[in-house]
């Protein structure tokens, strides 16, 4: 983030913003009146109880000391209330919504992490947050942030050394993400996510490797093999890199690929006019989008006939690795919308994926990765799991599916 992005910002948030006050003022009462109802509930569940002198044994009495709680609109200032325990047992107010020694919001924590992904040095992140979320953004020094990123890389090698013995994964989705913060090297985030038998989705593995290669991907693999990970997923889905499929095949030959549909999509209308490209993709939308193999074969065909003649490129990209690309017919119907693409790591390194682009500030190796996994781990909260879990168990036993639907005993012998 340039300099003058930067003044820009600054000179914005020093302008007097009445919506953004009136957004913090509701913000400071919904917060208020939030913990106010978490202290009568708990008033309420005691209320039974008395002392000898029959008073009741806990009362309220005051508050703490007010303090800023930084929010994506800004600090907003929060006061909890405090009770009295006249049994002497102890018992204290802690609010779950601001539990204690809380300073900011689990959307600022995860917007640091993006920052440094951005390019934005640590000596820079004060005045960013200040210009972002006001002049009052206290607590979020160049040491804090050092700090934060220590506890952060700590976090990272932790997870890293997890024990896996007892974890099994029917799906996995792979990505290579390449980052612009270092300059002396490409560095490659390799990332793998996973779904176990009961549909959650998790990240499984994030390390960094040269472009892609399959020594770095077979150096994941094998790590995660030596940490308990023996059983193979049913099917793994990624790009067109060469490199995770060549890994893939040598580990877990039996294994099933699934190669992801927007990677292909893109590669393929890169390699035509622009003048061309919506009805190419209407015509490769129609083919992973039929409802069932037969007619997403006669879809392949028509496209491949239309615009062979005049685009053999593109069209020897869409061909190429053609089983590949409808193996997801042989797995539930349920699963579909999960398994075409590798959107679980997509949609997480959309805003901070630029593998063109480089930045003057040179990051760590491990800095950078325990970012991206901070990353990860905040939008792994709110992964949805798999529709249709159920089916995984069906997956997992080897039933056969065909064009989604599954197949009973009597179809399978009769197929057979």
């Amino acid at each position: 983030m340039s300099k003058g992005k930067l003044v820009e910002l600054r000179n914005r948030a020093e302008q007097t913003d009445g919506l953004t006050d009136l957004i913090r003022e509701g913000a400071r009462s919904l917060v208020a009146e939030a913990v106010e109802a978490e202290l009568a509930e708990l008033l309420e569940t005691l209320s039974t109880e008395r002392t000898a002198e029959g008073r009741p044994a806990v009362v309220r009495n005051g508050y703490l000391p007010e303090r800023q709680v930084q929010t994506g609109v800004g600090p907003v200032p929060v006061r909890v209330p405090k009770v009295r325990d006249r049994a002497g047992q102890g018992r204290k107010f802690n609010s779950r919504l601001i539990p204690p020694y809380l300073k900011r919001s689990e959307s600022v924590d995860a917007f640091l992490p993006w920052l440094y992904l951005k390019g934005v040095s640590t000596g820079d992140f004060q005045s960013t947050l200040e210009s972002l979320l006001g002049p009052e953004a206290k607590g979020l020094s160049a040491g804090t942030i050092s700090r934060l990123k220590q506890r952060w890389e700590g976090e990272y090698d932790s997870w890293r050394r997890r024990d896996l013995s007892r974890r099994r994964y029917v799906y996995i989705w792979a990505d290579g993400v390449y980052s612009n913060v270092r300059q002396d090297d490409r560095l490659c985030l390799l990332v793998l996510v996973g779904s176990d038998e009961t549909g959650r989705k998790e990240l499984l593995g994030l390390v960094d490797g040269y472009r892609e290669s399959e020594a770095s991907w077979r150096e994941l693999l094998l790590d995660l093999e030596s940490r308990g990970l023996t059983i193979p997923p049913k099917l793994a889905i990624g790009d067109g890199a060469l490199g995770f499929w060549k890994a893939v095949t040598k580990q877990w030959p039996k294994t099933r690929h699934q190669r992801c549909w927007v990677h292909k999509t893109a590669n393929v209308l890169d390699k035509l006019p622009k003048a061309v490209q919506p009805k190419v993709k209407e015509a490769i939308h129609q083919i992973w989008m039929a409802e069932n193999r037969e007619s997403a074969e006669k879809a392949y065909d028509l496209c491949l006939e239309q615009y062979q003649p005049k685009y053999p490129r593109a069209m020897n990209c869409l061909e190429k690795d053609r089983d590949s690309m409808l193996a997801f017919y042989d797995f539930p119907a349920e699963h579909w919308a999960h398994i075409r693409t590798t959107n679980p790591i997509e949609s997480v390194f959309a805003t901070v994926r630029l593998r063109t682009g480089k930045t003057k500030n040179c990051g760590s190796r491990k800095t950078t990765l325990s970012m991206a996994f901070k990353l990860i781990e905040t939008a792994q909260s709110k992964w949805r799991r798999l529709r249709g879990y159920r089916l995984l168990a069906d997956v997992i036993r080897g039933v056969r599916f065909k064009d989604g639907i599954r197949q009973d005993s009597n179809d399978q012998q009769a197929v057979a």
